[in-house]
């Protein structure tokens, strides 16, 4: 009976966390579309500003309901800092949300259709985040984005993680990084739980606490070479997620399917 009860409370509470989080983007897009005539640097602050906000919003939502045990602490250090490349391993689809919770100044690359999506779009396009549809634009949009001082939130396997310990990586976070001259910090997420990675049905229940944490990796200089920095970073990845208990856990719960992190 208490199995039971503690099943339906998991079932409610993480799925009326999906609810929420559809009325928190819902909510800023309203407000969104009517900001969106400010000049261009007031806009992109209070849209970056406000995604911010309603994500944290919903990470508090997740910790206090123990759907989630979140450590993010290692983000913080990173606001105020010079112009950066973020650029995390993506296990989850919830992975940018728990990002730019910790960030009041994010330029995020994020799929063209989204910037349409009746969710996000209207967010994100007050936020000037750039759409990667288009390789040579976006890399031009994220040059500059970051020669003003901005940060920049790229992942660099271009989807959800389907191969343990990392997909194959594509080559424009060298190609930004050497045109910028920034450097790149690899930030390692660790979970011990497929729940939203790719394949995983939106309304199958996890098990719940969820495990879920963001920590600095190494910091690349600006590249010369863009091949030798791609293959410096997958390696960096491997390294680093293939010493992780947490990770490890995750791999060893999900032997029996291909790639060991999608389902």
């Amino acid at each position: 009976m208490l199995r039971l009860f503690k099943t339906a409370t998991d079932y409610v509470l993480l799925y009326f966390s999906l609810v929420l989080l559809g009325l928190i983007c819902l909510g800023w897009s309203v407000i969104a579309l009517a900001l969106y005539p400010l000049p261009r640097r007031q806009g992109m602050a209070a849209g970056r500003f406000g995604i911010m906000f309603g994500f944290r919003l919903y990470s508090w939502y997740l910790q206090l309901t123990g759907c989630y045990r979140l450590d993010l602490k290692a983000l913080d250090t990173l606001r105020g800092g010079p112009p950066v490349i973020l650029a995390p391993n993506h296990p989850a689809l919830i992975d940018a949300l728990h990002i730019i919770s910790r960030h009041p100044n994010i330029a995020c690359v994020m799929k063209g259709e989204l910037l349409r999506n009746v969710f996000l779009g209207a967010g994100s396009r007050l936020a000037r985040y750039i759409p990667s549809n288009n390789p040579r634009q976006m890399i031009k949009e994220a040059v500059a984005e970051l020669r003003e001082r901005g940060t920049l939130l790229l992942f660099p396997e271009g989807t959800r993680t389907t191969r343990y310990p990392i997909n194959p990586l594509t080559g424009s976070v060298g190609v930004i990084a050497k045109h910028a001259n920034v450097p790149v910090q690899t930030l390692i997420i660790e979970t011990d739980s497929p729940y939203l990675s790719k394949g995983w049905p939106l309304f199958r229940r996890p098990q719940l606490p969820i495990t879920y944490r963001v920590r600095l990796g190494r910091r690349f200089d600006p590249p010369s070479d863009v091949a030798a920095f791609m293959a410096a970073l997958e390696q960096e990845y491997t390294q680093q997620l293939t010493s992780s208990v947490v990770t490890e856990r995750l791999s060893e719960a999900n032997a029996p399917h291909a790639g060991g992190v999608a389902r």
